[in-house]
């Protein structure tokens, strides 16, 4: 199984209400991005860790060289959708910068170990990203 067919079962499964195999629902957001270059929409599912009210989400790619897509899509439509429990939400996307990012990431780490392997995976600097309901 591929992790397009992994996503599309993931999402199915969260929007059903049921459980989702391998996954805390309590812990899984759906981020609905639109693509940088074809401008349609695509759903990522993935972990969040709530700061008040805001929901952040990291875009670690498990280390890779690159960041993920979604990173991408991002940087250029801000605008994106949550979908976390039963709310659905349009939201900002900003990526973390200067002192919260230092201080956020390090807060994720101590919390998510797999966080600092990811980082020692990868010369890059991985993106916390905050979405803030719009």
């Amino acid at each position: 199984m591929d992790v397009h067919d992994i996503n599309r079962t993931t999402i199915a499964q969260f929007r059903a209400g049921g459980d989702i195999e391998g996954m805390h629902r309590d812990r899984l957001v759906l981020l609905t991005t639109t693509g940088r270059r074809s401008g349609v929409a695509h759903t990522t599912p993935m972990m969040f860790h709530r700061d008040g009210r805001r929901l952040l989400v990291v875009a670690s790619n498990v280390g890779a060289p690159s960041h993920p897509d979604w990173y991408f899509n991002l940087e250029k439509h801000r605008h994106v959708t949550v979908e976390v429990g039963a709310d659905r939400y349009e939201a900002l996307a900003t990526p973390l910068t200067g002192e919260d990012r230092v201080r956020t990431w390090a807060v994720l780490k101590r919390t998510y170990p797999f966080f600092a392997e990811h980082e020692m995976r990868t010369a890059r600097i991985i993106p916390v990203v905050a979405l803030t309901r719009a």
